[in-house]
């Protein structure tokens, strides 16, 4: 009885969530800013091929909100950081106001991170969850995983599963960055520990670049 009733409840709370409209936070936001993220969480959502126009919608709004939340706690390290630089005469007391802005915003980055994949878990499939993840990163991890199995066709599986684990691990971190810059500074951070250990194995990445571009080379002139 008791196993009906939780499939029942859980049932009528699919539903409900489906059924639910998830509205723009757009406080404080400038008119501009809201158009170009709403239009570039769009076409995120354009990707999804969801058939069922509320629940593209309310996905829309689960990016466009995920952007204006990292918007608001970058921009309030970035206020914190440029008063220290503007108004704090002691170099010893402005670094401590920097690096104080910095922890508070990495508080805050870690506190509200997992908000978005269980908000998405509501209307999206862990696949879709990805594609999301994917959009907000520029494609880095699929571009940067394949690339690496082109530049070095004989890693063996063990080795290919470590590097698709680091880029997943780089792709959580870019996810919180506040710009383009920010979200490519984590792949090419982790690219870098990926050289690393893959040297730390025997491989000549040097070697492996240049034989890697013949390739490249000699597939245009076919």
């Amino acid at each position: 009885m008791k196993k009906v009733l939780s499939a029942a409840v859980l049932w009528l709370l699919s539903l409900t969530a489906g059924a639910q409209t998830v509205a723009l936070n757009t406080e404080g936001q400038d008119t501009a800013y809201v158009e170009n993220i709403v239009s570039r969480s769009q076409k995120i959502v354009d990707g999804l091929g969801l058939t069922d126009a509320q629940k593209a919608e309310n996905v829309r709004n689960i990016i466009a909100n995920r952007y204006f939340l990292l918007n608001n706690i970058h921009s309030e390290c970035d206020k914190r950081k440029q008063y220290a630089k503007d108004s704090i005469s002691g170099a010893g007391r402005r670094q401590r106001i920097i690096e104080g802005a910095e922890r508070r915003r990495d508080a805050e980055l870690y506190k509200h991170h997992f908000e978005l994949v269980s908000a998405l878990a509501l209307y999206l499939t862990d696949e879709q969850i990805d594609a999301v993840k994917d959009g907000m990163t520029y494609g880095r991890l699929k571009r940067d995983y394949n690339a690496q199995l082109e530049m070095i066709p004989t890693l063996t599986e063990e080795e290919k599963a470590q590097v698709l684990a680091w880029l997943k691990e780089a792709r959580e971190y870019a996810m919180d960055g506040g710009d383009s810059k920010q979200k490519h500074f984590w792949f090419d951070k982790y690219r870098g520990r990926t050289n690393n250990w893959l040297s730390s194995r025997g491989y000549d990445l040097k070697k492996e670049r240049e034989n890697w571009q013949k390739r490249i080379e000699e597939a245009k002139k076919k």
